[in-house]
């Protein structure tokens, strides 16, 4: 009797590239390029203590979507019942750690709470639709869709009208 050997689904892992952590580093990027911009902001409606405030969660911010990347990227080679779980469990964790990153500094004296929730807020939904346009939703190219190079010449020798694919 022949006995056959099947991997079992929880122990199945995935060994190829990490597309998570392509998007995150991209998705931090992002976040880096538009901080200037709302630390001004900040510092406009809320004076320094807002600029401040708004640095901080920004800080927050950036580490939660690292952690959370790091979190599949590391669990995902080990099986996929763990990363499954550790998603899971790692949000729950990571939004008590959010929680208490606000809590450790709310009596803070350059502690502005108004600027810090404003910027926690739209910096995780901001910085997630803005990557939305450069997530790939193909298996072909998973994470990051692939950027193609346009011709920035013009053909003076052809006639729109007569080109059948125009």
């Amino acid at each position: 009797m022949t006995n056959n050997v099947n991997p079992s689904v929880l122990a199945m892992r995935d060994t190829g590239p990490t597309p998570e952590a392509q998007i995150t580093r991209d998705l931090v990027k992002r976040g880096l390029y538009v901080a200037p911009a709302l630390f001004a902001v900040s510092w406009i409606v809320w004076g320094s203590d807002g600029a401040w405030s708004s640095a901080y969660a920004l800080g927050v911010v950036l580490c939660n979507f690292m952690a959370a990347a790091g979190i599949v990227v590391l669990t995902v080679r080990i099986s996929y019942a763990l990363m499954m779980a550790a998603t899971l469990f790692g949000y729950l964790l990571r939004l008590a750690a959010v929680a208490a990153a606000v809590m450790l500094v709310r009596e803070a004296a350059w502690m502005n709470l108004v600027a810090l929730g404003f910027t926690l807020v739209i910096a995780h939904l901001g910085l997630l639709f803005w990557e939305i346009r450069y997530v790939s939703v193909s298996l072909a190219y998973p994470g990051l869709r692939p950027t193609t190079k346009r011709s920035t010449t013009l053909s003076t020798d052809r006639n729109p009208k007569e080109d059948v694919n125009a």
